[in-house]
């Protein structure tokens, strides 16, 4: 059938998460770092979604889509708050299991500066000038084994969750960026949606700071792997 329905600019979009948070229907995954309309027959046309985007990714197309299921969006719901009773997809339980290897020796810290959360680290550290900057999201260091030589090594280290921490990054990052010589930034986030807020606060920053600074996210999963 003929319907309105919503469309994702993928270009526009920075994996913020907020629209599938703000999505009642959970048409809304964030995949490979992007929101994409997941299950159309969940997508019920009102928009929830577009005031929450904060690029303006979102808008309405009519096409041939699927016609809205809310039977199945009513079940879909039923099993998210069984398994989910926060309502938050990064904190949906599930078990991680690894090839039996041999543990591997000791390794050196590669940690070259302290305090590393965002939050207390002076703006004007010594540390930063001439920095490789590394902002990492809590999980990321837990989840990928070489974190410290992949990662850490030669790199000044902040950490941050959004979601935990409740406060606004990105005015802090951009002093931090403005007011000392970074040489790049490296993000590594995970795929969760919440992780996208950490994305969209570092990218803010690098906007509004007046300077060009070379950005790479790396995306990592629950189980260890480089997206």
């Amino acid at each position: 059938m003929i319907r309105r329905i919503i469309k994702i600019d993928e270009e526009k979009c920075n994996g913020c998460g907020l629209c599938a948070k703000a999505c009642h229907e959970g048409a809304i995954d964030i995949v490979d770092g992007k929101a994409r309309l997941m299950r159309e027959h969940y997508c019920d046309g009102l928009g929830d979604c577009l005031p929450a985007c904060p690029m303006n990714a979102i808008s309405f197309e009519e096409r041939e889509a699927p016609a809205y299921d809310e039977a199945a969006v009513l079940a879909a719901k039923k099993v998210k708050e069984e398994k989910l009773p926060c309502g938050c997809p990064g904190s949906a339980c599930q078990a991680v299991k690894h090839a039996d290897t041999p543990a591997a020796p000791e390794v050196p810290s590669r940690l070259a500066n302290f305090p590393v959360q965002i939050k207390l680290a002076p703006v004007n550290a010594p540390w930063f000038d001439g920095a490789d900057l590394l902002i990492a999201a809590d999980c990321t260091a837990y989840a990928y084994g070489n974190f410290h030589d992949k990662f850490i090594r030669d790199r000044i280290t902040l950490i941050g969750c959004p979601k935990l921490d409740g406060v606004p990054y990105a005015e802090k990052l951009t002093q931090i960026f403005a007011n000392n010589d970074i040489r790049s930034v490296t993000l590594t986030r995970m795929t969760v949606p919440c992780c996208g807020g950490l994305a969209f606060a570092v990218k803010t920053a690098l906007e509004q700071c007046g300077k060009n600074i070379p950005l790479n996210i790396v995306t990592i999963s629950p189980d260890g792997q480089i997206m």
